[in-house]
């Protein structure tokens, strides 16, 4: 419950535009600043979260923003950092190029920079970029929807933001599995930039034109429930839904019989980690690892969906 309403507050203090919890000058070099995606998305509030909590456990004051996927707004919440003297930046970035150039600004401000869940286009810019292994994840999923639509049928991908890596790398790894069964056929193809809303309403377009649809992979859940819904609104409980991230709701949406499969990726202890390699690089220099660091996804499904909290799963 305290958790529940911890997401709660760093919702509404994005909204408000505001940093949650701390001075907005450092004077002991022991501020981290947590930059993520809009916390309106459970997927980034974990995220928020989970770093939030680490780095207060390690004893450091925290700030936390939300640049809402705008690099102009992430440049100025570097420029913050600096400006509050920083002593280390936890991003889920704006774009893998747009990006480059701010996280280059906090290092020649002497601040590292420690990414997770999407890297950006650049090495040796980030101390450390901490991601999902996004293709295994996908493939995973697309393995799930093959066995689901029984090899054959019509089927709809939604593919997230172009200008996130994340997104052509899961879409990959989709059909690397999916192309392989030549009585699946993609009739079509859209982004709806990983928001409910907006899957919701292509969704509703896509099965006006091709009523005979029989399934769905999305590249989030969030527009995996965006398009449930709109199935739902056209009684279409007879089309399979794939996600991919481990949310609640698509937790409860298995559970229930409503989708098929999603793939976790564990956004709290990705954050958490991030903020524990910072920790060693502040106290040390180093972090003891290569920047570029990999955790591999897993299958959720009706069998171990009930084992599923906030995207981590239960040991």
């Amino acid at each position: 419950m305290k958790f529940a309403k911890t997401l709660a507050a760093l919702a509404l203090g994005a909204m408000a535009g505001i940093a949650l919890a701390v001075p907005a000058m450092s004077q002991d070099g022991k501020l981290i600043v947590i930059i993520t995606p809009s916390h309106d998305n459970p997927f980034f509030a974990a995220e928020a979260e989970g770093a939030r909590s680490k780095a207060e456990e390690l004893g450091y004051s925290t700030q936390v923003y939300s640049h809402d996927d705008d690099a102009n707004k992430q440049n100025q919440l570097i420029d913050s950092a600096i400006a509050a003297g920083a002593a280390a930046i936890i991003l889920d970035n704006a774009g893998a190029d747009a990006s480059v150039a701010a996280v280059q600004k906090a290092k020649d401000a002497g601040i590292p920079s420690f990414l997770i869940d999407r890297e950006i286009n650049a090495t040796g810019v980030a101390v450390a970029q901490i991601v999902s292994n996004n293709y295994q994840g996908a493939t995973l999923g697309a393995e799930a929807f093959v066995e689901a639509m029984g090899e054959a049928g019509n089927y709809v991908e939604l593919t997230g933001r172009e200008s996130d890596t994340n997104a052509g790398i899961r879409s990959s790894g989709y059909h690397d599995v999916i192309d392989q069964y030549p009585d699946l056929v993609m009739v079509a193809q859209q982004s709806a930039n990983w928001s409910q809303t907006e899957a919701f309403t292509k969704m509703e377009s896509i099965l006006q034109a091709n009523p005979d649809i029989k399934g769905v992979i999305a590249g989030n859940d969030t527009m995996a429930m965006g398009a449930l819904a709109a199935l739902e609104a056209a009684g279409r409980s007879d089309v399979i839904v794939v996600g991919f991230d481990g949310s609640n709701d698509v937790r409860d949406a298995i559970i229930s019989g409503k989708v098929t499969a999603t793939v976790l990726q564990p956004a709290y202890r990705q954050a958490q980690w991030a903020v524990e390699l910072a920790d060693k690089y502040l106290k040390e220099g180093s972090t003891g690892m290569d920047e570029k660091i990999s955790m591999d996804c897993v299958l959720i499904d009706a069998s171990n969906a009930e084992q599923l909290e906030t995207f981590a799963l239960a040991e």
